[in-house]
């Protein structure tokens, strides 16, 4: 997912709006396809795409270019934050961490490879880390998120510590190296705009829905539009784009905004569709299902955030908020899992990219059988 890549020359991309991707393209045409079809299955396809859009990826977006702003302004670099902090290493790594996406974890991971910070410190930031599925759990459970991500981030510093105390292997080998995880696109492009323009109404729309509001009585024809109309710009920009999830911190703010809001769409319509289509398609109590298997459900969850990537953790997070699964299982899976962030840390230094991942899953454990077996009903 992080190919390790030098950087492009600035205006190097030579078409306005980007070539179709030959990968991304079926994946697209297949959406749009499920989106016109006649029927049950076209109208739930539109509600969720929708859904996804309003309840996630306005806020995304938001959250991005405020964050890529502030740097932007401040001229604050954290990779060299990290390095001048060396005694404050894990507790810096675990805020990056914390932070929604993977950015903050990825900045950490390449800081390590450079050897810049401990391996304590990667954990930390790895264990921290809830990945995309914390731009969702936040749009649509904030309440939860604001138990889930102060937790997570206590626990990474915890583990950190603990890490450096009793981990005395050195993983960095002759792989320390700087890198860069994208190309450089070096200027703001007309598409950027249309994207930052369409995220405005988005926005609107979800701030609507956090205060109750009745959607369709207060937007009418224009909640689709809105809603569909962004879609239609993230699978736009996804299936044109040369950036595999992260983008060039020295791109614009509105440019990264747009390239990594647009790659997080896609996962967050995948588990939005993932989870409704099982239902329509099998007819299975779900919630019958899991309730059965309860005593493994915070498990399956640590499992699932082993593996890389952000979408599996995407459909965990849904599930949770469908009611399908305990406050113990997305607990567990948000400390277990490590987003994107694993993907660099694999093609940098494996062996230090499986340690940590098995570090985080300590904790993981701990916590969730914890909640589960104490605090069944908790959230």
């Amino acid at each position: 997912m992080y190919p390790i890549r030098t950087a492009a020359r600035p205006g190097s991309t030579p078409e306005r709006f980007g070539p179709f991707k030959a990968k991304r393209l079926p994946v697209v045409i297949a959406l749009l396809i499920l989106a016109i079809f006649p029927g049950e299955i076209g109208e739930l396809t539109r509600s969720l795409m929708t859904d996804a859009y309003v309840q996630v990826s306005a806020f995304v977006a938001t959250t991005l270019l405020i964050f890529y702003g502030v740097e932007r302004i401040f001229k604050f670099e954290l990779g060299a934050a990290l390095r001048n902090s060396r005694h404050f290493q894990i507790p810096l790594s675990a805020l990056l961490g914390a932070i929604p996406g993977c950015g903050g974890a990825v900045v950490v991971v390449a800081a390590y490879t450079s050897g810049n910070v401990s391996f304590g410190a990667v954990v930390a930031a790895l264990t921290a880390t809830m990945g995309d599925a914390a731009f969702l759990l936040i749009a649509v459970r904030p309440d939860i998120a604001m138990v889930v991500l102060p937790l997570s981030f206590v626990v990474g510093i915890i583990t950190g510590f603990v890490v450096n105390k009793i981990n005395k292997t050195d993983y960095l080998g002759n792989t320390a190296a700087s890198c860069e995880f994208a190309p450089l696109i070096g200027k703001l492009r007309l598409k950027d705009m249309v994207f930052v323009a369409m995220v405005i109404p988005g926005l609107a729309v979800g701030i609507t829905q956090l205060l109750q509001l009745d959607l369709v009585a207060t937007w009418g024809i224009w909640l689709p539009v809105i809603g569909l109309g962004g879609t239609t710009i993230s699978l736009w920009m996804w299936s044109t784009s040369t950036i595999q999830a992260m983008t060039n911190i020295n791109d614009t703010p509105l440019t990264r905004a747009a390239e990594e809001t647009s790659f997080i769409a896609i996962w967050v319509i995948g588990a939005y569709l993932a989870y409704d289509y099982i239902v329509l398609f099998s007819g299975l109590d779900l919630a019958a299902l899991f309730s059965s298997i309860a005593p493994l459900l915070p498990l399956m969850g640590i499992i699932i955030g082993l593996v890389p990537g952000c979408g599996p953790q995407l459909l965990v997070t849904t599930m949770y908020v469908n009611g399908l699964i305990p406050f113990s299982a997305l607990l567990g899976n948000a400390i277990s899992n490590d987003g994107d962030a694993l993907f660099p840390a694999i093609a940098l230094n494996p062996k230090a990219a499986i340690m940590a991942t098995l570090y985080s899953t300590v904790p993981a454990f701990i916590l969730a059988y914890g909640f589960y077996f104490l605090a069944p009903d908790f959230m």
